[in-house]
């Protein structure tokens, strides 16, 4: 009996660390739908790797994800890995609380295959130092059926800031909608503006040669943009629809006939609506160089402060994420970017563009821009904070009534540039130039 329970015992020692599981901690900031299709990956990951458990954690909104990630660092209570949206990457750089991917990586991981304006958004001296996960950018979202009841075409979209004007004035005056246009993260469609007008939005090249010290928002061109957008609330054509996604309901309840958005909301919108979706490039001013949209979205960052064997199984995450049949999947269900240029193929030889074309116009709009300095992306130390000040920037700026448009948007974005500017001094105090 004891020679029984000996050999039990033995056997019990040797096969429960052979069962022991490696368990990884995510945190982010899907809801709705993003979030099903996140857990669905989770879930697809933990069943194919029977020692490693991912845990995925709802942390909040973006901001609140990073400031908690940060908080939880200086605490030794931080996760393995957590999701950060685009205008973290300077905040992630100088945390001191990371581990670059490319540190992970096997030496014949094929950095290559990540599609080209994520790799140079993400990366510092040719090295990533994020994983690509739901990357995106915006597009116009536009309502057929509102077009055609006001006498457009709806095949043909407004291409200019004069036309979306235009289209709609016509749309409120025939009472087709009670307004012409939403747009969803303001400030991120100003950031958008600029690169896709080859215009920089703040010095040292958006950041990138250099911390930045000084916001252009106030110049002409950001001037220009203020004074389009107040010309078009005063005329009934530009309603404000809130800071994230709440105009994606305007749009979707018929009050407004277009809408500039994430390409992250394509697979919502067009579950939801009751109306035939079209989507477009982003209008252009004419006269200016062109540019490309820029990045949005967010990347997975590994934090450090865990045990060295853990980062095995991180790793072992991060390139699952990356496989192109996990990308596409991911992007089929949410209209984020398909992050690798094999899943990218891969879509295309199936015909998944043929049959779903709104999920192509990012891309097409992405890829054919001219990739210049100017569109890579802002780099600003405390971003977060930046785009609440010009998001209330505008937020005023669509309240203002008058006359003398430029002169009130020069005003209203002077007083912007110089709250902001204050804060990236702040932030140089901290961490030098």
């Amino acid at each position: 009996m004891k020679r029984l329970c000996l050999v039990v015992l033995l056997v019990t020692i040797l096969v429960i660390p052979a069962f022991a599981k490696t368990t990884i901690t995510l945190w982010h900031a899907m809801s709705g739908a993003n979030l099903t299709a996140l857990e669905e990956i989770v879930k697809d990951f933990n069943a194919t790797h029977p020692d490693i458990e991912v845990v995925a954690v709802f942390t909040g909104t973006y901001a609140e994800t990073l400031t908690k990630a940060i908080a939880a660092y200086r605490n030794n209570t931080q996760p393995h890995i957590v999701q950060v949206y685009e205008v973290g990457l300077q905040t992630m750089l100088d945390s001191g609380a990371i581990v670059p991917v490319f540190e992970l990586a096997e030496p014949d991981f094929d950095w290559g295959d990540i599609v080209v304006p994520i790799l140079n958004y993400y990366s510092v001296d040719g090295k990533l130092y994020s994983m690509p996960f739901n990357s995106s950018t915006a597009i116009l979202y536009y309502n057929k059926d509102i077009f055609e009841k006001a006498g457009l075409d709806p095949n043909k979209p407004p291409t200019t800031f004069d036309e979306l004007f235009e289209y709609g004035k016509k749309i409120v005056q025939s009472g087709a909608a009670l307004g012409g246009i939403a747009f969803g993260w303001p400030a991120w469609v100003f950031e958008q503006m600029h690169a896709l007008h080859a215009q920089f939005y703040a010095n040292n090249e958006n950041g990138r040669k250099a911390r930045a010290s000084e916001v252009y928002i106030n110049k002409d061109f950001g001037v220009k943009v203020f004074s389009e957008w107040i010309r078009w609330a005063q005329n009934g054509v530009l309603v404000y629809g809130g800071r994230e996604y709440n105009a994606n309901n305007a749009f979707l309840a018929g009050q407004v006939a277009m809408l500039i958005q994430s390409t992250s909301s394509v697979g919502s919108i067009e579950s939801k609506a009751k109306f035939r979706v079209g989507t477009t490039f982003l209008p252009r001013i004419p006269g200016y160089p062109k540019g490309n949209s820029v990045i949005g979205g967010a990347t997975l960052w590994v934090m450090k402060g865990k045990p060295k064997e853990d980062y095995k199984a991180v790793w072992e995450f991060l390139k699952f994420v990356a496989r192109p049949e996990v990308s596409q999947k991911w992007h089929k269900s949410t209209g984020y970017f398909p992050t690798s240029n094999s899943a990218l193929k891969g879509l295309l030889d199936e015909g998944w563009f043929s049959e779903h074309p709104n999920h192509l116009t990012a891309f097409l709009q992405i890829l054919s821009g001219i990739n210049r300095p100017e569109s890579q992306g802002v780099r600003l130390g405390n971003f977060v904070a930046i785009r609440d000040v010009v998001d209330s920037a505008f937020e005023k700026a669509l309240q203002y009534k008058g006359p003398d448009i430029e002169k009130i948007a020069k005003a209203i974005l002077d007083e912007a540039a110089k709250q902001c500017n204050q804060i990236l001094k702040d932030y140089i105090s901290l961490y030098g130039k």
